[in-house]
């Protein structure tokens, strides 16, 4: 709606009538009073001038050939580009039916032939301020929209810069406690060990240099089973070697993942944040009752170092993965054999993951694929096999507290701020591509080199 070309112009105005003498006094009454007029003499012609410009108010008449006035203020209002113009009947009808009819179908205002000049101007000129008024109305609900969802996003960034200092503060601190300890035993086992090997060795001496031993140690070797118990000595001292240096690898992992020496922009290996996430979760992923293991393919491209904050992307990949860890468990427990001995068959939206053909019930899997494009941006996709979601679930996935968890599992916040890590943050590119029952991709897309790297890199 343009109101102001000059001091003189007060609106654009389309008259359509099949009379040329009702349009040419239409006509010269409106421009006398500073109106732009146009005139269209049938339906068709009123519908051509709608949309090559829009106009701010349309007398209409209803009695016309071809397209009546009724079937053409129809059109105008099923058309987004012209359903707020005001359309005001004139017409010679003046049965009560007639004017109902035309309010039905969107009519503003309704003037009866003959019609008096000064009541023509005085009811455009009203349906011109109510336009303007609605147009005003519509900005400042917009910059309240707006104020809302900056408000949204603040309170989003605020929660999330809290719940990123918390995390990474209990990560580290507890990755420290752990570390000095396990360190201490993992440095000791290897001595252990030797000596444990050297004691068995010395009893095996013995034994060949004494095949005949007293009673009292035969019945002591007897009781103890020694052995079994030299045998067995052997296989703990293995397994402890090997769980001490599982938590080593998890203590590790958990250093790397909260990055508190990075909370700046850094040259990083985007795998290795994706490895850490996944030994931090890698208990969900076990097999659990009767829910089976979860199988992890990765499928890692060649990838140059990101700069990019390297504990936030962390964020998004562990917020991720453990949803599709959740899908993927909800959908083994519902998961049902077919009475063939057949799986569920799986075709993901564009890159689906292999079924188990020779396995009888539903195999639980997530592929990991990363690949460099165009030198200048790393895409890193995350897929499942697990239930899937509709459309209305996915369009609503990256808003702030939306979740379709039960109450007290999810906040509905991990994919809101994924999306400000990714997108705000990290100037990139986060999308999901979904259909029930087919499972769930995540591609994540962000700039090999930040545009702002050069001033955040210290």
């Amino acid at each position: 709606m343009n109101l102001n070309k000059n001091k003189d112009y007060k609106g654009n105005i389309l008259v359509v009538d099949d009379t040329p003498d009702n349009l040419r006094l239409l006509s010269a009454m409106l421009t006398a009073q500073g109106y732009e007029v146009r005139k269209a003499l049938n339906g068709k012609m009123a519908l051509t001038a709608c949309q090559m410009v829009l106009p701010d108010v349309i007398l209409l008449d209803i009695n016309m050939p071809g397209l009546d006035g009724y079937e053409v203020c129809k059109q105008l209002k099923a058309d987004e580009k012209t359903s707020e113009v005001p359309v005001i009947f004139i017409s010679a009808l003046d049965d009560v039916l007639d004017k109902v009819k035309a309010f039905d179908i969107g009519g503003a205002d309704y003037i009866t032939k003959p019609f008096h000049g000064a009541e023509v101007i005085l009811r455009i000129e009203n349906q011109i301020n109510l336009r303007l008024l609605q147009i005003k109305l519509k900005q400042k609900n917009l910059l309240l929209q707006n104020a809302l969802d900056n408000l949204k996003a603040a309170q989003v960034q605020q929660i999330q810069n809290e719940k990123m200092a918390a995390l990474g503060q209990l990560v580290a601190g507890i990755a420290h406690e752990i570390n000095n300890p396990i360190s201490f035993i993992y440095g000791n086992l290897e001595y252990v060990r030797q000596y444990v090997q050297d004691l068995v060795n010395v009893i095996s001496v013995y034994q060949q240099e004494y095949p005949n031993p007293k009673p009292r140690i035969q019945q002591v070797v007897k009781e103890i089973d020694l052995n079994f118990l030299m045998t067995d000595l052997t296989n703990l001292m293995g397994a402890m070697y090997r769980g001490s240096d599982r938590i080593r690898q998890i203590v590790l992992a958990l250093q790397k993942f909260s990055r508190l020496d990075e909370a700046q922009m850094k040259s990083v290996d985007i795998h290795e944040g994706i490895d850490s996430s996944l030994v931090i979760l890698q208990h969900r992923l076990r097999q659990i009752g009767d829910s089976p293991a979860i199988v992890v393919v990765k499928d890692y491209g060649d990838l140059p170092l990101v700069t990019c904050y390297a504990s936030e992307l962390n964020q998004v990949f562990m917020h991720i993965l453990d949803n599709a860890i959740d899908a993927l468990q909800r959908k083994a427990e519902g998961d049902e054999c077919n009475a063939d001995g057949q799986n569920f068959s799986f075709h993901h939206p564009t890159t689906p993951l292999p079924v188990d053909r020779g396995a009888i019930c539903f195999t639980p899997q997530i592929r990991i694929r990363s690949e460099l494009v165009d030198n200048y941006t790393i895409k890193i996709s995350i897929s499942d096999n697990g239930l899937g979601m509709n459309e209305s679930v996915r369009s609503r996935l990256f808003d702030p507290f939306f979740t379709t968890k039960p109450v007290g599992k999810g906040s509905g916040l991990g994919l809101a701020i994924s999306y400000q890590i990714v997108v705000q943050k990290h100037q990139g590119r986060i999308s999901c591509n979904s259909l029930p029952g087919q499972g769930t991709e995540f591609i994540i897309e962000i700039p090999v080199k930040h545009p702002n790297a050069e001033s955040d890199i210290s």
